[in-house]
């Protein structure tokens, strides 16, 4: 249960960092768009506003994703690798309207009239 909470907040944090990010003015020009001067986030403060937001979003992603990885990795501890689907399927076990599998193409064999291995072709 509090996995899943932290999963969910962990996707509103990861959506409010894209869209912080997005609303910044390109200073180098990134997607071909830059910035105007009479732009709406063009003030200073609310460029620093942006910016520090970032900042912070930024970093409760990155502890956010070191709480779930610290707990999806005590979750399962103790628990081995799932095998319970190891040999189930069989060709036995295919439905009757379906053909067996055929066997792929040998592919190192080369094609009728096609020349073998690294062979040259002169060219006329």
């Amino acid at each position: 249960m509090l996995f899943t909470f932290l999963l969910v907040v962990q996707a509103v944090i990861a959506a409010a960092l894209v869209t912080v990010i997005l609303m910044q003015r390109s200073e180098g020009g990134g997607l071909g768009m830059g910035g105007s001067p009479s732009g709406l986030m063009s003030a200073r403060g609310a460029a620093d506003f942006l910016t520090r937001s970032t900042t912070v979003l930024a970093t409760g992603f990155v502890l956010l994703s070191i709480v779930l990885a610290v707990l999806a990795a005590t979750q399962h501890r103790g628990q081995g690798v799932d095998t319970s689907l190891v040999g189930s399927t069989s060709t036995a076990q295919q439905q009757p309207d379906q053909a067996p599998a055929q066997p792929a193409p040998n592919a190192a064999a080369p094609a009728q009239g096609a020349p073998a291995g690294n062979q040259s072709v002169p060219l006329q």
